[in-house]
């Protein structure tokens, strides 16, 4: 009987014992189930956060992208700024590398420990943080080009008009050099039938010259223009009546020989200007041209065409010239407007 009662004593401390210690193992498991529920759902967030980054990360490379294709766009550029560009086109291109090598990693590694992804993380943090300053770079760049086109278009504006300027220019001297040509023609026309020794015609400067020897003009010393003169003067007047456009200038030349006449004439200087003056008579008085048309000088024996000091080279320099030129209004209106 005793031993009965012992046994079952015995019986119900095993159960106890046993009940007990079930009671523990579960309590210990359960905590441990619950931290890998907590773990899991830590997991979770950090993938959505590093889901995220991602999506984040690749809006701004599109925003890169887009900028760098709108500077792509522009047509010059100077050399510094095509070195920034290349630099920040190569540190996106770096930017580019880290990110695949980073999505690569986490591709591999998805089920990585909590530390690998806080470190993924922060790589994230940190390339965002270098695509805001090439941001911010290539804002600077953009800002650049924009004056730098700004000044371009200046520039071409007054490239423009100096270019305008420069071909109205070049109308008028090639509009200028036809007259004097085709004035050329004329004269030579009108004054066939005189020799070389008479009388030549020649351009020079853009004007025509009519140059007169002493011979057919004037006797020695005299300033009254002869009868074979003034019919040669008469044909070059009418030549000049029909170009209106046309200034003239007659120049009285002599030799270097002083003057010895008597009268009112002084000397050489005199005797230039009254020869002058005496061709200009019979263009005005026979011709019908404009007075305003005509300017009149005395240059007596200070502009010679020969320096010898022969009697070939005295009878060269005893000459009157008649000088033809356009009128220059409109050229000179133009440079006076800029």
């Amino acid at each position: 009987m005793n031993h009965s009662i012992l046994f079952r004593n015995l019986a119900i401390s095993i159960l106890f014992l046993v009940l007990f210690s079930s009671c523990g193992v579960i309590k210990k498991y359960r905590t441990i189930g619950k931290d890998y529920e907590n773990c899991l759902q830590d997991k979770d967030k950090l993938e959505k956060q590093y889901t995220k980054a991602l999506d984040e990360l690749k809006e701004n490379e599109a925003r890169l992208s887009r900028f760098a294709f709108e500077l792509k766009q522009f047509k010059q550029e100077n050399d510094q700024l095509k070195s920034d560009l290349f630099y920040a086109q190569s540190d996106l291109k770096e930017l580019r590398e880290q990110h695949e090598a980073l999505r690569v990693s986490s591709n591999t590694s998805a089920l990585g420990s909590e530390k690998e992804i806080r470190q993924l993380l922060k790589d994230l943090d940190k390339n965002k943080s270098l695509q805001i300053q090439r941001e911010d770079e290539l804002k600077k760049l953009n800002e650049q080009l924009d004056d730098k086109e700004k000044n371009i278009e200046k520039m071409t504006a007054k490239l423009q008009e100096k270019e305008k300027r420069v071909n109205e220019l070049e109308r008028i001297l090639f509009t200028k050099d036809s007259v004097v040509h085709a004035l050329r023609k004329s004269v030579d026309a009108a004054l066939l039938g005189y020799t070389g020794k008479d009388l030549t015609v020649y351009v020079k400067n853009g004007k025509v010259y009519v140059s007169l020897e002493e011979s057919l003009l004037f006797a020695t010393a005299s300033w009254q223009v002869n009868p074979k003169g003034v019919e040669a003067i008469r044909k070059l007047g009418r030549v000049l009546k029909e170009n209106p456009e046309i200034n003239i200038m007659v120049e009285g030349h002599t030799d270097n020989v002083p003057y010895t006449g008597s009268g009112q004439l002084k000397d050489n200087w005199d005797l230039s200007v009254m020869r002058a003056t005496s061709v200009a008579r019979i263009l005005l008085d026979d011709s019908g041209i404009q007075a305003s048309r005509v300017t009149t000088s005395g240059r007596s024996e200070y502009n010679p065409v020969d320096q010898a000091n022969t009697k070939e080279a005295r009878a060269k320099n005893r000459r009157t010239e008649i000088i033809l030129s356009p009128k220059l209004d409109e050229l000179f209106r133009i440079l006076e407007s800029h």
